[in-house]
């Protein structure tokens, strides 16, 4: 049985759209902004003002400037969103924390972020704070790169049969209802998994299949073998995906802070937006 989030039946009814006013974030703030009007859904952009207690007792003003530069920050999200969206700033001495925080005293349904913070040595690693973000939050995180947009071909699903994954096989047939498109399904397993774990993974597709189909949606599902963020990524460019949903960590990731691996290579290599579920 595929397990419901608390708020998979109105999600997103509130959506969050962080931004550094950088150029990774345009992505986000197109594919939030399109996303929110096409549910009618409020819309927040946030941004962070750093706040370090040790610097300000040596900048008198540091306060005021990490203030204005937060508000500038938010200049692109306020010009593509227009006079109906809101726009906030939170002090903070952790970027990550400054999100999470915000997220929750605006009962965000959905967080959005850049796939930012990333050069030629971490390019298939996630942005440090949007990891932190996913680590911290208990809320779905859609990570958008800077060139992506609203997906509106097909969703892939990846899943391990695991809470996180059950959790993901919701609100993918949620999105997919919303916006009518077709779902696909695909489990991955290494040279190294026995019968039993393959077993599994046969499972785990059959069960969201299942789920999905009993929905009225369209779903096709299949097995794949190499490593999972490599698979799961070549699997939705075989299917023409343009929007990946994957649980926050498989079957043996850690679920308390950090994002599991598999998670965040997916995002690393993925050239469309990837939903990151947690249980």
């Amino acid at each position: 049985m595929v397990a419901t989030t608390p708020s998979a039946s109105t999600m997103p009814g509130c959506i969050l759209i962080a931004t550094d006013g950088s150029d990774d974030c345009a992505g986000a703030i197109r594919t939030g902004i399109a996303l929110a009007h096409s549910r009618g859904a409020r819309l927040i952009g946030l941004s962070i003002a750093l706040d370090n207690p040790e610097y300000n007792t040596l900048v008198p003003n540091l306060h005021e400037v990490a203030e204005a530069r937060a508000r500038a920050a938010l200049q692109s999200f306020i010009d593509e969103a227009g006079a109906s969206a809101e726009a906030t700033t939170r002090r903070s001495a952790d970027p990550a924390d400054g999100v999470v925080a915000a997220a929750d005293e605006l009962s965000a349904d959905l967080i959005v972020m850049a796939e930012s913070d990333k050069n030629i040595l971490t390019r298939m690693m996630v942005g440090d704070t949007t990891a932190k973000v996913i680590g911290r939050t208990a809320r779905p995180v859609l990570v958008v790169p800077r060139s992506a947009h609203i997906w509106d071909k097909r969703i892939l699903l990846a899943t391990d049969g695991s809470p996180h994954s059950e959790a993901a096989a919701e609100l993918a047939g949620h999105f997919a209802r919303q916006a009518g498109l077709p779902v696909s399904v695909v489990s991955v397993v290494t040279s190294s998994h026995s019968d039993a774990r393959r077993k599994e993974a046969e499972r785990a597709v059959a069960a969201a299949m299942e789920h999905l189909t009993g929905q009225g949606l369209q779903a096709e599902g299949q097995m794949a073998e190499g490593r999972p963020d490599e698979a799961i990524v070549k699997a939705a460019e075989s299917a023409g995906a343009d929007l990946i949903v994957v649980g926050s960590h498989g079957r043996t990731g850690l679920t308390k802070i950090l994002l599991g691996s598999v998670a965040e290579r997916v995002i690393g290599h993925a050239a469309c937006p990837v939903l990151v579920v947690k249980a």
